[in-house]
């Protein structure tokens, strides 16, 4: 078992920012989930819709390039993203600006869990062993929400 970010200077897994899947066709995604669900639309781009769900989102996209797929991925929050991003380049895994590749194909998307509206509760930050804080621009965010 992996010794934790004070034992063996890793970063610690916080929780999961978002999830981002493919679709065939946004609009059809929408009206699906928007049939099933309540839906509220965090933002539009083209081709693609993030629908949102308090301080998470559900990203959709339509599909892309094989050669460039990185639709399909998930948000994972840390305490440390440059020591995540180090890790990974150091293990060879494929590296970008905030995402790495798995050996198995698998996307991560590294978000600093002081930059996005993703929260625990200081019951559970103090349960996780973390202290941790949001940046301006993310409590700024959950303020205009309702929800910070």
């Amino acid at each position: 078992m992996p010794a934790d970010s004070e034992e063996g200077g890793r970063a610690r897994m916080v929780g999961i920012n978002h999830v981002a899947i493919e679709v065939g066709d946004v609009e059809a995604a929408l009206d699906f989930l928007g049939r099933i669900f309540e839906i509220r639309l965090r933002g539009r781009g083209e081709g693609r819709a993030f629908v949102d769900m308090g301080d998470q989102f559900l990203a959709l996209s339509e599909p892309g390039p094989v050669e460039t797929d990185t639709h399909r991925h998930f948000g994972l929050v840390v305490d440390d993203r440059e020591a995540v991003m180090a890790a990974a380049d150091q293990l060879g895994a494929a590296v970008g600006r905030n995402r790495f590749r798995d050996p198995w194909g698998n996307i991560f998307e590294i978000v600093a869990y002081s930059d996005v509206q993703f929260s625990k509760t200081g019951a559970v930050l103090e349960g996780m062993g973390l202290d941790l804080d949001k940046g301006e621009d993310a409590r700024r965010q959950l303020r205009e929400k309702g929800l910070g």
